[in-house]
């Protein structure tokens, strides 16, 4: 292809090489307007005009990576999580559709009343800002042990005009107070399990979002161990969870709280996917 390329030639380009490997060609439209500011609206407006050749040469190297196993959020740089738009980098994990319904499970929980949270491993912030931009009386704090992923999340927050809190902390180490609600999707992926994983996910999100000890499950042990003093009476827990976690993480929060009601919830696509912790 000539460098008299206009937008509509290089879509038509980018469809084909995408479906040739195999891949979802609507990654083409989203690395084309996300590359020009466009709403595909306007990338219909603009079909016919030329393409200045730097920009044909930035979208032939985006759609290359694509096909390389780049995932697009980390080429577009954003994601969208419960109607947000978050930004994301190599930092943080990508936020999944399957997060949002234990969003859905926590807002179904409580509803207008304030209650204090505290989102830990929070990444993008996804979980946390979405919970307050539905809830805008909570006192919500996010916090993480990455530094990188915590930046990111106070770039949410701004963008969002959300007001939370943020602290640097290995799980509850220097979390200060006491919640009426704890959430996490913490790193649950056990080390055996990388040969069933997608290739993008291994080499280009971050493994200490990903993989934890004890066949995944050593962030649910510790949390359940040092979580008592950070929680107010009557107060709530809510995990992500690895689909065949299911019972040995309710059986970890049962053995250490004997009183809770410990309920393990399926996803959209039934796999186990959500722990509750009721105090």
């Amino acid at each position: 292809m000539n460098n008299a390329v206009n937008y509509f030639k290089a879509r038509q380009w980018a469809f084909s090489f995408i479906e040739t490997h195999g891949l979802e060609a609507d990654a083409a439209d989203l690395l084309l307007c996300d590359q020009m500011g466009w709403s595909e609206a306007q990338l219909l407006m603009h079909f016919r005009d030329p393409m200045p050749v730097e920009e044909w040469q930035q979208y032939q190297t985006n759609v290359q990576k694509f096909v390389d196993g780049w995932p697009a959020q980390y080429l577009t740089g954003k994601a969208f999580f419960y109607g947000l738009q978050l930004k994301v980098t190599k930092d943080t994990l990508i936020p999944r559709p399957e997060t949002e319904e234990l969003v859905d499970w926590i807002l179904a929980d409580y509803d207008k009343q304030p209650i204090k949270l505290l989102d830990v491993g929070t990444g993008t912030g996804a979980i946390g800002l979405a919970l307050k931009s539905e809830r805008p009386n909570w006192d919500v704090t996010l916090s993480d042990i990455s530094t990188d992923a915590l930046a990111v999340a106070q770039q949410n927050a701004t963008a969002l005009n959300e007001s939370v809190k943020f602290v640097q902390s290995d799980l509850l180490n220097e979390v200060d107070g006491k919640y009426d609600v704890i959430v996490s999707n913490p790193p649950y992926i056990a080390e055996d399990e990388r040969k069933y994983m997608d290739r993008s996910v291994l080499e280009y999100e971050p493994e200490l979002a990903l993989f934890a000890p004890h066949h995944g499950l050593a962030i649910y042990q510790r949390i359940a161990v040092e979580c008592t003093s950070y929680l107010k009476p009557h107060a709530r827990m809510y995990f992500e969870i690895g689909f065949h976690q299911g019972q040995a993480v309710k059986q970890i929060f049962e053995k250490q709280f004997p009183e809770a009601n410990v309920e393990v919830r399926q996803d959209i696509n039934h796999h186990d996917r959500m722990v509750r912790v009721k105090l």
